[in-house]
């Protein structure tokens, strides 16, 4: 099974946003986006949360998602 980090760090400090920020402006968790943005692999990740981070941070999918371990 792959591992896979979000890169959400990256997109937060590219706009200047805290990760309370994200979560506020996406409608996700902070505690689910705080697991996410430290992980450094995971192998499951809620869709309907990636779905929301990507339109915040006004990327595709792709971007936001980085394959660690294949």
């Amino acid at each position: 099974m792959g591992l896979v980090r979000l890169r959400i760090r990256e997109f937060a400090e590219e706009k200047g946003w805290t990760l309370k920020e994200v979560s506020e402006r996406s409608g996700v968790v902070y505690s689910t986006l705080r697991t996410y943005a430290r992980s450094p692999g995971m192998a499951t990740v809620d869709a309907t949360a990636l779905i929301k981070l990507a339109r915040v941070f006004d990327v595709m999918l792709e971007d936001l998602i980085e394959v660690v371990e294949e």
